[in-house]
């Protein structure tokens, strides 16, 4: 099979995004973007006073409290995070897999970057053990780790890990001297709030931890860019705010200001705010359950996802019936799906994984279709599946993956 010819677009410009909510936008949100659009001032580096007071109260609803100058605002959690990196300087681990734009921002700093090891059970944080060993041969070859970046509602694998997992590896960096990035950018997104826990690491340990939010994840619009970062609220983290706001100074970096009012509205939560991000958890939890069972029914691999508007795919078990048709790496089994499906199907290469593996991030949100009546019809629909769009959609796809395990029940050996 053909590999798709990436020359011209660039490793990081032909990267998957953010999954998107496949979602009108909310009226309300519209109109405070129109009604600030005619403002003519630029807002200060890290944000204006409105933006980062909406931001504190967010987090101290979350059990986290922080004033306004723990804050910092960005046109998205990418300046944000390289602000972070250039700030503290030192190599970055990531857990393996991990949110794809991550590595591309340490990357530009010109720092070393060393994957870790997630649990058998989640992904998002990294093996306790696996970082301890990382931390000790990196240092053994030279280097100086000093920044661990981990998420608790993890995009790609839409797990939420266990507050276990998350108090190991926090207790694990914290005892080899690292800061840490907490992106919480799907802290919002849970399909089932009231049975799932999530504990952030700023609550286990609050001098070491920088929370960072792209609320491209749960609040607005992919076209409305904006991002929040809460800074540990004690001396160290007021310098490393200071440090990160020279970096976003020279970026330029500094949300539009329609965007700021859009933000700062957002993250006040009034209730039509909370109501459409209700609704839309529980479309995108059915979403995601009925493509999850698709994978699965035809024998692949995927863990129950728990948030966001994704699913992450492990298609080792159909990879004879793969091979079969050219498809032999994750770039390849991308290239497959996308064109069979006609849906976003990035493979786990792009988020850190093997690329000999075969797995794959697939996105809930194309499955409402084109149409903006349509995908607000399946937003306030009692049951969003029986939409008539969504679903076609997902029998298009358990057909694609039905096709798949029964060339892989041919091709196995007789008993």
């Amino acid at each position: 099979m053909r590999r798709t010819d990436h020359a011209g677009r660039g490793r990081v410009r032909s990267g998957p995004p953010l999954p998107e909510p496949g979602l009108p936008v909310l009226p309300e949100l519209a109109a405070v973007v129109a009604a600030a659009a005619g403002h003519s001032h630029a807002p200060p580096p890290g944000g204006g006073p409105a933006l980062r007071a909406a931001a504190s109260g967010y987090w101290e609803r979350r059990g986290l409290p922080a004033g306004p100058e723990h804050v910092a605002a960005a046109p998205g959690a990418g300046p944000l995070l390289l602000a972070v990196a250039a700030a503290l300087g030192g190599d970055v681990l990531l857990p393996r897999p991990c949110a794809a734009w991550w590595e591309p921002q340490v990357r530009l700093l010109g720092r070393s970057v060393y994957h870790v090891p997630t649990p058998a059970e989640c992904g998002g944080v990294p093996d306790a053990y696996a970082l301890l060993e990382t931390v000790r041969r990196v240092r053994a070859e030279g280097g100086a780790p000093r920044l661990l970046v981990l998420s608790v509602a993890d995009d790609p694998t839409a797990t939420v890990p266990p507050p276990d997992a998350v108090h190991e590896a926090v207790e694990a960096a914290a005892g080899e001297g690292l800061h840490i990035v907490s992106d919480e950018t799907w802290r919002d997104t849970l399909h089932h709030p009231r049975d799932t826990v999530l504990v952030g690491p700023a609550a286990m340990a609050p001098g070491r931890v920088t929370v960072v939010s792209d609320l491209a994840g749960a609040f607005l619009p992919p076209a409305l860019p904006a991002a929040v970062a809460r800074f540990p609220t004690d001396g160290a983290g007021a310098a490393l705010r200071a440090r990160a706001l020279d970096v976003l100074t020279a970026l330029g970096a500094t949300p539009a200001a329609p965007v700021a009012a859009a933000a700062t509205y957002a993250l006040g939560e009034p209730d039509e705010v909370t109501a459409r991000l209700a609704a839309a958890n529980r479309l995108h939890a059915h979403l995601a359950a009925a493509l999850r069972e698709a994978v699965v029914g035809a024998g692949a691999l995927a863990r129950p996802p728990a948030a966001g508007r994704h699913v992450y795919a492990d298609l080792g078990p159909l990879r004879a019936a793969l091979a079969a048709r050219g498809v032999t790496d994750a770039q390849e089994l991308e290239d497959h799906l996308q064109e069979r499906l006609g849906l976003p199907a990035p493979g786990g290469h792009r988020f850190g994984d093997d690329i000999d593996a075969l797995r794959v991030r697939l996105s809930t949100g194309p499955l409402l279709g084109p149409d903006p009546e349509e995908r607000g019809r399946a937003l306030s629909a009692p049951e969003p599946l029986e939409s008539p769009y969504v679903e076609r959609e997902l029998a298009r796809i358990a057909a694609a993956f039905d096709e798949l395990r029964a060339e892989a029940q041919r091709r196995e050996p007789p008993r």
